[in-house]
């Protein structure tokens, strides 16, 4: 396999969908999250990834489904590596399709299964990607986009189950997170954070984890990497966008974009950008 590659597009479709081609060796990536779904359908090689409470592996061919805001973990299940395809469509842009398709009922889908083998399915997501990708026909992008999702959603979309609550934990837990992710900039201890949410910082920990998957800190620097993505989106520079998301310096928001995304922050933006 030759050395690792990563390209992101961002496609116009559904107000802006982002798209992924890469072909890993040695990636690890960390705990993560992505506010939108994450789709992918392995070209080459075997993944061994983290999701909903235990590792999984998607053999060549599988399809690899990764619900909004799931941590996940990635790396190579195999000697030479991986490689895939994937989509990332937000919860609001599966929504619309869902809605656009009649299928209100459904509303953003929820994925039980972490890997599926379906070669319809699979085939119709590769055909979307590499519209999206190579072709000029909005027609024919958005038709196979469309296509492939709702074939998606029909075949392996479940309801999404409901968490137990636990007193008024839940609300206040939600409190936290939508601090988190609406002032991802922002140095906040984990004793003011308890305190806003009016609940023990000890308690708070234990049930975030439990929540979402990751502790407060850690879901902070997700929060700030999808804030730099979007900043970066923009033409903003690396630098600046390191500062404005809270990290102490440009070397420290490079490992982390990294670790997360398998890419740098300057090659995602010159990647966008092209």
């Amino acid at each position: 396999m030759s050395k690792e590659q990563a390209h992101y597009r961002l496609a116009d479709e559904l107000g802006g969908i982002e798209i992924l081609n890469a072909r890993y060796r040695h990636q690890q990536f960390s705990r993560h999250s992505h506010e939108g779904y994450t789709i992918g359908v392995i070209a080459s090689g075997a993944q061994r990834f983290f999701r909903t409470g235990s590792n999984h592996v998607a053999p060549q061919d599988s399809i690899i489904l990764v619900n909004a805001d799931e941590v996940h973990t990635g790396c190579s299940a195999s000697v030479g590596g991986w490689s895939y395809q994937a989509m990332y469509p937000t919860v609001e842009q599966f929504s619309q399709v869902s809605e656009e398709l009649g299928c209100h009922k459904l509303g953003a889908p929820y994925f039980s299964q972490a890997v599926v083998e379906d070669a319809l399915v699979a085939r119709t997501l590769r055909a979307s990607i590499n519209a999206l990708e190579h072709s000029s026909n909005r027609l024919q992008r958005e038709t196979l986009v469309y296509s492939s999702l709702q074939l998606l959603m029909s075949r392996h979309a479940k309801t999404r189950p409901q968490p137990a609550r636990r007193g008024h934990a839940r609300p206040n837990l939600a409190m936290a997170k939508q601090f988190l992710d609406e002032q991802a900039s922002e140095n906040i201890s984990l004793s003011e954070l308890a305190k806003l949410v009016n609940l023990s910082p000890s308690y708070l920990v234990k049930q975030f984890v439990k929540c979402y998957g990751l502790p407060p800190h850690a879901y902070q620097i997700q929060a700030r990497l999808r804030l730099a993505k979007s900043l970066l989106r923009k033409g903003q520079q690396q630098l600046d966008v390191a500062l404005a998301c809270g990290f102490h310096d440009q070397s420290h928001f490079s490992r982390h974009f990294k670790r997360a995304l398998g890419i740098s922050p300057g090659r995602y933006a010159k990647e966008l950008h092209a």
